[in-house]
């Protein structure tokens, strides 16, 4: 993180994005799985190669899951007492920043679930952060 940071400049929050973020992709990781596992269980009655490509679903589940939660978990949320920024990448590690001196307005948009869950999407300029945890105690820190 600090190689992104001016001198001088100081972390007033780092955040990962909301753990609903990754609901979707791991509904299509069980979702492939649960295929898998129904060809296994009933493909073999009716064809030995239903249990091969069974156990090759549950593999690509696996994959799909690990690969959405090692995403998770390399972005972040970063505000500074002069940038927000979003770090993101797995093998590449990209930053997308807007300088706060320059933002004007900082929005929050949260639907009924983020509300209830607490996330939402956090706008500040041309940067749109989703997921965010808190989003109202972030806006409140970037004011």
């Amino acid at each position: 993180m600090r190689g992104y940071l001016s001198p001088g400049e100081e972390v007033q929050l780092e955040a990962r994005q909301h753990g609903i973020a990754l609901a979707f992709p791991l509904a299509r990781a069980f979702a492939v799985a649960g295929l898998g596992t129904a060809l296994i269980l009933y493909g073999t009655r009716v064809h030995w190669l239903f249990a091969p490509l069974g156990a090759g679903l549950l593999g690509a589940a696996a994959v799909l899951a690990l690969g959405a939660v090692w995403r998770w978990d390399r972005t972040e949320l970063v505000l500074t007492s002069e940038k927000l920024f979003v770090v993101h990448g797995v093998l590449s590690r990209r930053a997308a920043a807007v300088r706060l001196s320059r933002v004007g307005a900082v929005e929050v948009e949260q639907s009924l679930l983020g509300r209830v869950l607490g996330y939402g999407t956090l706008i500040a300029g041309e940067l749109e952060i989703p997921y965010v945890p808190r989003p109202r105690d972030v806006c409140r820190l970037v004011r």
